[in-house]
Order: structure tokens, then C-alpha cells, then sequence
């Protein structure tokens, strides 16, 4: 038995205004979240939802995660960029080199995300939601793939990535220097056993795996909030029904 993710999750400040600005960018309808959030249910083969969630906490410093959108050429690239300017996206500066061909923006919470070029090899295969690409060692990669069951699709020079094998986006770790921690990832994964699996089975597996159980103060609620081995929280789901 593997996890299946759910959903990534964000923190947000105004979740509606958040969702609505990802539901425009990548073409995903709004729906209501079986918990406190707003979900956004994908139109093409990604595989999991985005769920945005309420929370008075700042952004500080760059996300350990961020979405890789692909283009099919460079006026598609352009209009991409353009529609996310226009939904309320703002370009920003993470150190890029002008002779790169990615596009670097951030949503209105300050969320990074790129908009990569026609020519990216690596993503050729896959959809609009190439990567989800991460800030993260070589064994956390290795952690994940156990966890979810996706095999190793990239693995050289410390840097992984994986892949669901029914497709949909890469999740990329680039390796070290691995950027230290501050404070709570504002981007999470939300896992949840199979139909009819167990939870606490499942928490047990992934603690055998080398994640460890966080305790966040906050009694009677149905999700184990767990981290990874780079320390990264993410949530365990009851079973889908």
C-alpha cells in the first residue's frame, strides 16, 4: 500500500483571491473543500487538487516549492505570462540569468512560479503543470518515491525527480546546498491512504520510511500532520472514501 496525494496545499492570506488567481492561470475549476479551504480541481492529467487554505502568517523568504509551466513556443510562453500579469502575478528577481529562458513570477501572495521555454527537454513530455520543482536533498527524493509509489524518473548528481506513472507533472529535488528552514513551509502535500486502507498503518509506514510525526497543538482533528526527512511538513488524510 502507497499514499496517494491529494492535493498541495497553500497557505494563504485570502484563499478565494488566491484560488481564483490560480484557477485562471491554469484553467481548473473552483470547488467547495470538504475542510476550510477552497479546492481547484484539475482539468488535464496532474493528477491531485490545489487546495488553498486560510492563514495569518507573512510569507518570509523564497518557497521550498514552486510550479514549472510549460510552453509549446515562445508566443504561447508570452501569452502565459501575460495572462498571469493580468490575473495579478508580478515578475520578481531569484538571482535567474538573462540568457535563461524560463520566465519567473509571483502569485499574489507572493507564491514563486516559472514559465519555462519551448525547448525544455526535460518537461517536453510533460502537460501544462510541468513540475512541481522542490528545494531538497537526494534522500528526501528517494523518500517520496517510496511514499507515493512514483518511480525515479531522474537521478544524477544528487538531484531527483519523480513521476506518477499514470503521468502528469514531475516533483524535481534539486539537492545541495539544500536552503535551511524558517518557520512553517507555506506550500504542503495532503496524502491519504487508498479506499479502505489505514491511517495509522500508513503513518507507521512513512515513519519506517524515515518521516517523523509533528505535533502542531491541536487535539480532535482528523489529519496527522507528519515532515519529511528534510523536515517539510505534510498532512496524512483519513481513507478516501
Amino acid at each position: 500500500m502507497t499514499s496517494q496525494l491529494v492535493a498541495l496545499c497553500f497557505d494563504a492570506n485570502d484563499p478565494l483571491a488566491l484560488a481564483r488567481f490560480w484557477a485562471g492561470v491554469l484553467g481548473w475549476e473552483m470547488a467547495d473543500d470538504p475542510r476550510d479551504g477552497i479546492a481547484l480541481l484539475p482539468s488535464d492529467d496532474t493528477g491531485f487538487r490545489i487546495r488553498c487554505l486560510p492563514s495569518q502568517e507573512k510569507k518570509i523568504g523564497p518557497n521550498q516549492m514552486h510550479f514549472d509551466l510549460t510552453s509549446t513556443s515562445l508566443d504561447d510562453q508570452r501569452q502565459t505570462v501575460a495572462r498571469a500579469l493580468r490575473l495579478g502575478a508580478r515578475h520578481i528577481d531569484v538571482g535567474q540569468r538573462p540568457e535563461e529562458d524560463h520566465v519567473v513570477l509571483a502569485d499574489p501572495e507572493g507564491d514563486e512560479f516559472c514559465v519555462i521555454g519551448p525547448d525544455n527537454e526535460f518537461l517536453a513530455d510533460c502537460g501544462f503543470v510541468g513540475a512541481l520543482a522542490c528545494d531538497g536533498s537526494q534522500e528526501v527524493g528517494y523518500f517520496w518515491s517510496e511514499a507515493l509509489g512514483w518511480p525515479l524518473v531522474w537521478d544524477q548528481d544528487q538531484e531527483t525527480a519523480i513521476r506518477s506513472p499514470h503521468g502528469g507533472p514531475k516533483i524535481t529535488w534539486g539537492g545541495p546546498p539544500v536552503m535551511p528552514k524558517t518557520g512553517k513551509n507555506r506550500l504542503h502535500f495532503d496524502l491519504a491512504p487508498p479506499a479502505h486502507g489505514d491511517q495509522q498503518a500508513e503513518v507507521d509506514r512513512l515513519v519506517s520510511l524515515g518521516a517523523s510525526r509533528v505535533d502542531i497543538g491541536r487535539r480532535g482533528v482528523s489529519h496527522v500532520v507528519m515532515a519529511d526527512p528534510d523536515g517539510n511538513e505534510f498532512c496524512v488524510l483519513p481513507p478516501l472514501a
